[in-house]
């Protein structure tokens, strides 16, 4: 029976929904616990996802319900969550409206059998559930009455046909408690505004709600995949699309900071921002599923986020591409599960990764033979970064795990250096670009020299996490993706054999790396990594292993949420998702992974493999 509580909601329990600007997360209970706006990197105005409903929320719910089903209607983010209960059933749909310029969340509520009894708290707390507005009632354009919350720049209207009283308790929020009856419903809105800026109309309710239905389903209908995973790879791809700022072209790693990689731990981190290397592989992602636009978009977000001296060149930016990211902690918030210090910017900001490089080029060189148009400016950038590079790869990095202890030489990072060199190369040889393509090609096979010189173990018949070490990490999957050697190389198949005997805990379920082989610079453990799953599914069917790739693919598409999201890691012990939600590389991972399978598919892969994964339902 589901009861409306203050205890810590599981991760996996919430949905999210998403304007192309900003989400927010709703939990099953139909409590909106975190909100953002107008912007993903936003100070949040409902964080009682990192405490509690002191914090701020917007609950509308039926308690006491026995059965609560959900799910987004069609490929969209409407999201209907049913309530059935012993006197009624009543359903609630969700959504942030697309297109418009507006900051609204909507939500309707209507009864269809029976009785229900309805429960509504409006709690409003800016600054990370920090400042407590100014909570009064105003007429807005269209003569309704509406409740606004007002703190600085921040203004949250409320409208609805039944708006909720102040707390007559000790607790400063607004509550309601009401039955509908079968046909009965209520429809309320949130609008955010800047503080200066006069009270809008309202938003049209039923008008908006088919209508983000409708784009965000035209958006999904675009992609070519029509194979046996496609509900989980449209999924991924519109989670994709919702991490992409509609206006800037950023795409960010995760809507959420904080959410824990070890319960109760301190390894908790702001997400929320958008990193070269995730972007890149997000990009990546949709080129190969059919979508041009947003790789277009992206491109020139990157032209402005790194236009100066590559020197200054940053792993990860705001969504508008600002640079200034400083980490703080909020010792306000006690964290979800207890889990401290809740953390907003990163201090990643100010790393050295030398692999991002070889993340960036792939997926442009993948957008100019997909037929984007190249610009003598996007070219531009790319020789300089090129050049630059081939100064640096020889330098220790904190590499693709963002380690806060000693910079080393790791492979990872080699090889990335590597790929962004090969595809430099290959765009003046293929593409007829120009540039420095002797000085890049030697620059390109020094650093192919090296990696197999110091980042292959030849008593261990793997590669290695890095120059002198004996242990491996899943990022070496990735070796097989970006064709340092042809996929079937027998050092390419030790290397993966290494990683899953080492690595992984459950089938199909890897750490990225052995915390106590690696000094990451912080204390405590995590779980599998989703992404890791995925390219462990890329390697295996890049190497024509199509039973055992799809083995991979089906353990990960069945972690999935009731509505399809992946956080960033998961725990097979207690079956929770874990660290922030929804991940973007979580579900970029999956989706190059079953493109990987189709091609090898279409290639032949091995007979058996090939039979096993055609027949399986």
């Amino acid at each position: 029976m589901l009861q409306v509580t203050d205890a810590t909601t599981p991760i996996g329990d919430y949905a999210v929904l998403g304007d192309g600007r900003t989400a927010a997360l709703v939990s099953r209970a139909g409590s909106v616990d975190w909100l953002c706006p107008p912007r993903f990197d936003s100070p949040a105005c409902f964080a009682a996802l990192l405490g509690g409903p002191e914090h701020g929320r917007w609950l509308l719910t039926v308690p006491g319900a026995s059965r609560v089903t959900r799910r987004y209607l069609g490929d969209s983010f409407v999201l209907e969550t049913t309530f059935e209960t012993p006197t009624g059933t009543a359903v609630l749909l969700d959504a942030m409206p697309l297109g418009d310029g507006r900051c609204d969340l909507v939500r309707r509520l209507t009864c269809i059998r029976g009785t229900v009894r309805v429960h509504h708290e409006w709690v409003v707390r800016f600054g990370y559930g920090l400042v407590e507005p100014w909570v009064h009632r105003v007429t807005d354009p269209d003569g309704s009455e509406v409740i606004q919350a007002v703190a600085g720049p921040d203004s949250l209207l409320l409208r609805g046909d039944r708006l909720p009283r102040p707390h007559r308790g000790g607790r400063r929020a607004h509550t309601d408690a009401f039955d509908l009856a079968a046909g009965e419903d209520v429809e309320l809105s949130l609008t955010w505004v800047p503080s200066w800026r006069p009270v809008p109309h309202a938003p049209r309710m039923q008008h908006r709600i088919e209508a983000t239905e409708h784009r965000w389903g035209a958006w999904a209908q675009a992609s070519r995949y029509r194979g046996r995973y496609r509900e989980a790879v449209v999924r991924s791809l519109l989670v994709l699309r919702l991490l992409s700022d509609s206006e800037t072209g950023g795409i960010v790693a995760a809507v959420t900071t904080s959410l824990p990689e070890d319960f109760g731990g301190e390894r908790n981190w702001d997400y929320r921002f958008c990193w070269l290397r995730d972007a890149a592989m997000t990009l990546e992602a949709l080129l190969e599923h059919g979508y041009r636009t947003e790789a277009q978009a992206w491109r020139q977000w990157l032209l402005r986020a790194v236009a100066g001296d590559p020197a200054d060149v940053q792993i990860m930016y705001g969504v508008d591409g600002s640079r200034d990211l400083p980490e703080r902690t909020l010792d306000h918030l006690p964290g979800y599960a207890g889990s401290r210090p809740v953390r907003v910017g990163n201090a990643a900001v100010g790393q050295v990764q030398n692999d991002v490089l070889g993340e960036v080029m792939c997926a442009l060189h993948l957008a100019r033979s997909a037929g984007v148009p190249e610009s003598t400016d996007a070219w531009s950038l790319q020789v300089h970064l090129v050049d630059h590079l081939c100064r640096t790869w020889r330098e220790p990095d904190s590499g693709i795990w963002e380690v806060r202890g000693e910079p080393r030489h790791f492979t990872h990072s080699k090889v990335m250096a590597w790929a962004a060199l090969d595809r430099g190369v290959r765009a003046v040889e293929e593409h007829g670009l120009p540039g420095p393509v002797e000085r890049w090609r030697r620059e390109r096979d020094a650093v192919h020299a090296d990696v197999l010189a110091h980042g292959w173990h030849p008593g261990r018949g793997t590669f290695v996490q890095y120059y002198g070490a004996e242990h491996t990490d899943a990022s070496l999957l990735q070796l097989v993706q970006v064709g340092f050697l042809p996929p079937d190389d027998e050092r390419l198949r030790g290397t993966v054999a290494a990683v899953r005997a080492e690595l992984e805990v459950a089938p199909g379920l890897l750490h990225r790396y052995r915390t106590e082989r690696t000094d990451d610079g912080l204390r405590g453990d995590e779980h599998p990594f989703l992404a890791c799953s995925g390219w462990l599914a890329d390697a295996l069917a890049r190497q024509g292993d199509v039973a055992g790739a799809t083995q991979v693919l089906d353990v990960l598409v069945g972690l999935r949420t009731d509505v399809g999201l992946l956080a960033e890691e998961y725990d097979p012990a207690t079956g929770r998702m874990a660290g922030n939600l929804p991940q973007a590389l979580s579900h970029l991972a999956l989706v190059r992974a079953v493109h990987s399978l189709d091609e090898a598919l279409a290639r032949g892969g091995s007979a058996e493999g090939r039979a096993e994964a055609v027949g399986r339902p």
